[in-house]
């Protein structure tokens, strides 16, 4: 089938390498053509994502896969028309859609008579519907179609996701449209989940938003256990073995979620309740107890030595999750500024970062490796889990930061079967007995 992909970044340049290594003709198209022009000449994406610059050097040379900034190329001849534009996201976890929707638009007049526009962007619900209402106007004709399939990506694990999926939601306003669907998920799976446009837009914000509160409730249960001598990691599993609740529920107790997709849907959800006038009372409670819990590396530190002025932290990993480069919702780079404004003077070490964002400069130092980072600290935070970290000892650890009793705080257990067992580390976790 011929796809032009719109949007460029990670969701566009994994969606359009992964359908061009499956055998279908895909055009890459993004208006920025500094990116096209890196991914034309190089092979290279904006951003990192493990096989994906090898992905799109095989595409190209297979003839399979071309970019291109201009519209009247890239749409004409498309059987479907992937929208995949990266939502831009503030500070505040706010999405702006209306960036997205008007790319779309300026799409609408290139796009060929029969074609198929499938809305993968992180939109709130009812933008399918806006930009089908757009289109009256831009093509009159009435002769687009529009489905939507809501994003099912994971930073770091994004290309076997898309080859190998659970199953595809797949949102569609014509029956019609499900041959071509079909066809186009062929070379991956048949688990397709037929259903309306809106209840698609819908599945992708009730999944996130449930992840969310299984994540802040598992948390909110470990902080208590802290104080009463269990172990968050025991009633996790009595938890899990319940049939009723499963072995893969997100009910580990560990570090909040990052900004981001959770968060995002959590605040289309809470808007959408807010102009509806329907109260979601546990919904705007899940963002509340995750950003409060964003503060216990810090809190943990705190009471253990009474105060953190002039104490020297090491931070292992800064990156939003490993097997990608992206700072964005980075929770250690807030952890680096919390530890900073209490007095404390923090090194980091990340594998995929070379410099730090100015903002962040004066915050911490960067170190050209984890064991430099912990030259002479009084604690260790695992922040992001690199594989690497688990190749250092206790031993190499113990002998770097120049003492014994050195503490190691692991929200997520990572480092349990290398460091846990030392009687020279205090290895404290979210959830473990105070």
């Amino acid at each position: 089938m011929k796809v032009c992909v719109a949007g460029l970044w990670h969701l566009g340049c994994v969606t359009a390498a992964c359908l061009a290594s499956a055998g279908h003709s895909v055009t890459g198209f993004d208006e920025d053509v500094d990116v096209v022009s890196r991914l034309s000449t190089a092979g290279r994406p904006p951003i990192f994502e493990p096989g994906l610059n090898e992905l799109i050097e095989r595409g190209g040379r297979d003839g399979r896969l071309r970019f291109s900034s201009d519209p009247r190329t890239a749409l004409p001849e498309a059987d479907v028309v992937w929208i995949a534009w990266d939502t831009p996201v503030d500070r505040e976890d706010r999405a702006d859609a209306g960036a997205v929707l008007d790319a779309a638009v300026r799409l609408l007049p290139h796009v060929a008579p029969g074609a198929l526009v499938l809305v993968s962007s992180q939109l709130p619900v009812g933008s399918v519907r806006r930009l089908e209402q757009a289109c009256g106007s831009a093509r009159p004709d009435g002769c687009i179609t529009f489905g939507c399939i809501p994003e099912n990506l994971r930073l770091g694990q994004a290309i076997q996701r898309f080859m190998d999926p659970d199953r595809v939601v797949v949102g569609l306003r014509q029956p019609g449209d499900r041959e071509r669907i079909t066809r186009l998920f062929a070379p991956f799976t048949d688990r397709l989940v037929w259903m309306s446009v809106e209840s698609a837009e819908m599945t992708k914000h009730a999944l996130n938003a449930f992840l969310a509160t299984s994540v802040a409730f598992a948390n909110e249960i470990a902080t208590l256990c802290e104080q009463v001598g269990a172990d968050a990691g025991e009633v996790a599993l009595g938890l899990k073995t319940d049939l009723r609740i499963g072995h893969k529920a997100y009910l580990s107790p560990g570090g909040p979620f990052a900004g981001g997709t959770l968060a995002r849907d959590l605040v289309f959800l809470n808007g959408l309740g807010a102009a509806h006038q329907t109260p979601v009372t546990l919904l705007s409670s899940v963002g509340r107890s995750n950003d409060l819990h964003r503060g216990w590396p810090a809190r943990r530190l705190e009471q253990l030595f009474g105060g953190l002025r002039g104490r020297r932290v090491a931070i292992w990993g800064l990156t939003y999750k490993p097997g990608t480069d992206t700072l964005r919702g980075s929770q250690a780079l807030r952890l680096c500024g919390q530890l900073t404004a209490a007095g404390a003077r923090v090194t980091a070490h990340d594998p995929a970062i070379a410099a730090l964002p100015v903002e962040f400069e004066g915050q911490c130092r960067l170190s050209a490796s984890a064991l430099q980072a912990v030259h002479d600290v009084d604690a260790i935070v695992v922040a992001t889990e690199w594989p690497e970290y688990r190749e250092i000892g206790a031993d190499a650890v113990v002998t770097h930061a120049g003492r014994s009793g050195v503490t190691v705080i692991d929200a997520n257990r990572f480092l349990k079967d290398t460091l846990a067992a030392d009687p020279r580390i205090q290895y404290l976790t979210v959830g473990s007995p105070a």
